[in-house]
């Protein structure tokens, strides 16, 4: 067996969370820091050209490859789940949007007793890695920092026109999603560098990269967590294919995302204690909120067939247009090629007695069945929305003892009344922007899912045929101190020593917006943390 030695910091998995604890912790060179990840280096091309989003996931150069079991609410089907496999983890193939959610969110995780996780006490860490070159620095924003935040660079008539007829319908016109209510419609702010994707590998492996005190192992599979009774003592490995330990001496920090770090917990005999004896697992530690409280944003597609202007359909449905997108991009980093999945967005209420608004839209001027599908042969534009609180709750259960047996993962969509009406009231949303007067000149007729369903339960279900996954699951180690609580608000696994988890599995209720910017500020603060304890424990 490899033995990789004895550290102080192990980090289980090199994503967006991972990449920066990997930064913040090896800044002491008194400490040894070991950053684990089971994918390979991010060296492909596509990961960097950001309309290679496309070519990476279901690539299992990049991507897990995960899918769902089958959801009822979807009308049985079961989703391809995409999450990174590579350095940078899921912002290497994510859709780049810096968002940070609501203000709430936080004040809300605060108030259901996690000190030090309102809004005004996480801003500073959004701001504290923010390089903001999208907009002016104000209170809200910071700039010099390692995550690059720009301007989309690539505009479409029909988006304009878009949100136009949002603040026709209501919804205003803003610039900034980013200040704690981002309520209106605007072009997102985009984690890119001159039409390059930025991920976390580059924003803060790379300059902590070479630092004596930080080793970097990837192809390294995790087994399972080594106890010694209730303190985390090391990790069982396989790296290329050889059997491989490494022994801790001071945390474990799992950061393998809301799928990997219940996997890895429940393997190591850490979860559901009924679960694990099922499974023949021996049970360490009987913690049953592990993997359970899985919540994702389903994403809502419906598309509108227009005339008399170009979308992307238009342009890719052609050798000439694929070449001029091609040439576009070489010479300015701009166009289609430079393209994150959606360019505009909009965020707004559900029904006017919402406090703070509870849907998103990703607006596309493109459209298609689906990502593994051709482009519709008719110009078009998906007003994609989803229900930025969903009250359905999931899962991630191991299916065996197995470390290389995918988990089942049940997200549980439109499981419950609340998020159905959410669902049919954000067509109905949908709708009303439509027929506004500043569309009216491309005459917008819906494609999907059909003007002709308009009942409550009509419009639920035809949701749950034309929905899928926007790839934001969260909450499968939730923070808190209740019977389901995995971590306590600085992060520690209830009844465990030597074992954090620092991801977005961590967060108690979704927040309202695109997460990877969250987890990044998890990871900000979690290292803060991290250090002062470490330190506390020096001194006692």
């Amino acid at each position: 067996m490899r033995d990789l030695g004895e550290f102080d910091y192990v980090i289980v998995g090199a994503g967006t969370a991972g990449c920066v604890l990997a930064n913040r912790l090896s800044a002491d060179p008194d400490k040894r820091v070991l950053l684990l990840e089971a994918g390979g280096r991010d060296n492909y091309h596509w990961i960097h050209i950001p309309v290679g989003y496309l070519f990476c996931m279901g690539n299992p150069r990049t991507d897990w490859g995960f899918k769902t079991e089958a959801e009822p609410g979807l009308g049985g089907r079961a989703l391809s789940y995409p999450r990174g496999k590579v350095l940078g983890g899921c912002s290497s193939i994510n859709g780049m949007i810096y968002m940070r959610g609501q203000a709430r969110d936080y004040d809300h995780w605060r108030q259901l007793g996690n000190t030090g996780w309102g809004w005004d006490d996480v801003l500073p860490y959004f701001k504290k890695s923010e390089d903001q070159a999208a907009i002016p620095i104000d209170e809200f924003h910071g700039e010099g920092g390692e995550w690059r935040v720009e301007n989309v660079r690539v505009k479409w008539e029909i988006m304009d026109a878009f949100r136009d007829a949002a603040e026709q319908a209501g919804i205003p016109k803003v610039d900034d999603f980013n200040k704690g209510n981002n309520e209106g419609c605007g072009y997102f702010h985009v984690n890119q560098r001159s039409g390059l994707r930025w991920n976390t590998a580059k924003g803060f492996l790379t300059p902590a990269k070479d630092r004596a005190n930080l080793e970097i192992v990837t192809r390294a599979h995790v087994k399972k967590l080594r106890l010694n009774g209730r303190r985390v003592t090391g990790l069982d490995l396989r790296i290329d294919g050889q059997d491989a330990g490494v022994q801790c001496r001071g945390e474990v920090i799992l950061s393998a995302g809301s799928i990997g770090s219940p996997q890895i917990l429940q393997l190591s005999g850490i979860g559901p204690g009924g679960l694990l004896r099922d499974l023949g697992v021996e049970v360490r530690h009987d913690l049953p909120g592990v993997g359970e409280n899985l919540q994702d944003h389903l994403q809502i597609r419906p598309v509108f067939r227009v005339h008399d202007t170009v979308t992307l359909n238009q342009r890719a449905g052609s050798v000439l247009g694929k070449m001029g997108i091609a040439l576009e991009y070489a010479l300015f980093r701009s166009g289609p090629m430079s393209m994150a999945p959606s360019t505009l967005g909009a965020f707004a209420k559900s029904d006017p007695s919402r406090e703070t608004p509870n849907l998103q839209y990703h607006v596309q001027a493109l459209s298609l069945d689906s990502w593994d599908k051709p482009l519709h042969p008719f110009p078009a534009f998906t007003a994609s929305v989803c229900n930025l609180r969903p009250e359905s709750r999931g899962h991630v259960r191991i299916k065996s003892a197995d470390p290389f047996d995918p988990p089942a993962i049940q997200p549980n969509y439109l499981s419950t009344p609340g998020d159905c009406r959410v669902a049919a009231d954000a067509l109905r949303l949908t709708r009303r922007i439509a027929a506004q007067p500043a569309l009216a000149r491309f005459r917008p007729g819906e494609f999907r899912p059909g003007a002709h369903l308009t009942s409550d339960e009509d419009l639920a279900r035809a949701a749950g045929e034309i929905g899928t996954t926007i790839f934001h699951p969260v909450g499968t180690c939730k923070m808190g101190d209740g019977p389901m609580a995995v971590v306590d608000d600085r992060l520690s696994v209830h009844g465990l020593t030597g074992l954090r988890v620092v991801d977005a599995s961590i967060m108690p209720t979704i927040t309202s917006g695109n997460t990877n910017a969250p987890a990044i500020m998890i990871a900000e603060k979690a290292a803060d943390m991290i250090r002062a304890d470490a330190a506390a424990r020096t001194a006692a």
